[in-house]
């Protein structure tokens, strides 16, 4: 599937914390998300994870893990990860660009992990930077482009 949506958008003031759902944020070019601690100027600074396996992850865990729990930015809903690859691109809501940097990362003990007993973001997260920014919010369209 190319085509999806914004099912959550969370952020946090500091790196090594659970973020917290709004409703909709400013993304700023080669930068991410305002007044979230993982923006900068780096290769991760969005991390994107798909709702379908935090779901998943939540039942077979016996889990209750929603926005933000699972410390990435932008749950998505709709669209297949495991056909993206480092270089691809998606557009979410009218105007904002990302382009994946990395899938999956060093796994560490973290606050996710410690809280949760299970971590999606070393395996399945997608990290990306952002091509262009722009306004986006709950609910909005995101293609792969």
């Amino acid at each position: 599937m190319t085509e999806g949506r914004i099912y959550a958008i969370s952020i946090s003031p500091e790196r090594g914390q659970l973020k917290k759902e709004v409703v909709d944020a400013d993304v700023i070019e080669n930068y991410g998300i305002e007044k979230d601690g993982h923006a900068g100027e780096w290769g991760r600074q969005i991390t994107c994870l798909n709702w379908t396996r935090v779901q998943e992850t939540n039942k077979a865990h016996e889990l209750n893990a929603g926005p933000g729990d699972f410390a990435e930015n932008i749950l998505i809903e709709g669209i297949d990860f495991s056909s993206l690859s480092v270089g691809s691109r998606f557009k979410l809501g009218t105007s904002v660009v990302l382009e994946v940097t990395q899938i999956g990362k060093e796994d560490h003990p973290s606050i996710v992990s410690r809280t949760f007993g299970v971590s999606l973001l070393p395996s399945e997260g997608l990290f990306c930077k952002v091509i262009r920014g722009g306004k986006i919010k709950k609910g909005d369209l995101v293609k792969v482009v």
